[in-house]
């Protein structure tokens, strides 16, 4: 008698001890870690990173498309095999945007489950605010009072106020937080992502400016000892292109700082680029040369609700913040 496949995987997955996963399927990218933890924190076993426009069209038709779903299980299907490789035993495996958002994503989850043996979890935006804040909150500057955080996804951005418990000490713990319906993937199909016009850049800073302008007064008046944090692959890639690097370096990026000065000048170089030299730009490339003025325009329209003079920039989110969960309800990791 044949086995299940999707039964097999499911039990590999299960496999195993000391071994954490975890997964974050968003409307542009699939990501995955695997860490086991390493002190007060983890170190980092494997990983993979794909784009696969997952939420491509979900804007305009209400469904996740045939394209996008065989490319999903494509990329779901390497990190299973990840996963089994490493003997992960400690799972969580989440979707965002495109799943909330999708008439599909029931059906698409099922196919997935059978395909891959991968049961995704589709999380609320609270959660996906709350987790990106743990995976985060280590780059916050502990001599200041906090900082305004920002992950600008696919589907949508989140922006959280968080502060230290303390003055200068202690974890830091979220104030306030929204979350939009604006993301690089949305934004570009409703605006357009190859040709950006000038006035096509600005309209789209409006859009998303309306959208922050009533959390910006409500918890942005006292921005006093704050700086802005993001992450992303907006903020990931300007930080490459202004650091002039050939190509994407992790090592170079994670816990830089930039100035507004150079934020602002940094963009300034990106729109005066057409899609051809986005294209040919190593931290850019193809798969991201038609999302990267659209992320753009949303962090101007956040520079503009919350003018900080620094923006820390942030290679590491939802997946570092699972990862750290896991760890600390097991008891693996210290509170903080």
């Amino acid at each position: 008698m044949t086995a299940d496949p999707a039964v097999e995987a499911s039990r590999s997955l299960s496999d195993g001890t000391g071994i954490y996963a975890a997964l974050d399927l968003g409307t542009n990218n699939c990501r995955l870690l695997i860490a086991c933890p390493a002190g007060d924190s983890f170190r980092v076993i494997d990983s993979f990173s794909r784009i696969i426009r997952l939420g491509e069209g979900v804007s305009s038709t209400g469904r996740i498309s045939e394209a996008a779903i065989g490319r999903a299980i494509s990329a779901l299907s390497v990190c299973r095999d990840k996963m089994r490789a490493k003997k992960a035993g400690r799972l969580r495996l989440i979707a965002t945007e495109a799943c909330r958002a999708a008439s599909n994503a029931e059906n698409f989850r099922g196919r997935v489950a059978a395909a891959t043996g991968i049961d995704l979890e589709v999380i609320d935006r609270e959660t996906e605010a709350t987790l990106a804040v743990i995976g985060c909150s280590p780059l916050v500057d502990p001599k200041g009072r906090g900082a305004v955080l920002f992950d600008i996804g696919g589907g949508s951005t989140e922006l959280v106020r968080i502060e230290h418990d303390g003055n200068g000490g202690g974890a830091p713990r979220i104030k306030a937080w929204i979350s939009i319906p604006f993301g690089v993937v949305t934004l570009a199909e409703r605006f357009g992502g190859h040709d950006v016009t000038p006035r096509c850049y600005e309209s789209m800073v409006e859009d998303v400016a309306s959208h922050v302008m009533a959390f910006a007064a409500a918890h942005g008046g006292d921005l006093s000892g704050m700086h802005l944090l993001g992450t992303s692959g907006t903020v990931t890639t300007l930080a490459g292109i202004h650091l002039d690097l050939a190509r994407y370096d992790r090592r170079k990026i994670d816990g830089i700082w930039m100035e507004d000065a150079d934020v602002t000048q940094t963009i300034a170089r990106l729109r005066a680029m057409d899609y051809q030299a986005r294209v040919a730009n190593g931290c850019i490339g193809a798969e991201r040369a038609d999302l990267v003025l659209a992320g753009c325009a949303i962090l101007d329209a956040i520079r503009q609700a919350f003018p900080l003079p620094r923006l820390r920039v942030g290679d590491r989110g939802l997946r570092e913040g699972m990862l750290v969960e896991m760890m600390r309800e097991d008891g693996v990791l210290r509170m903080s």
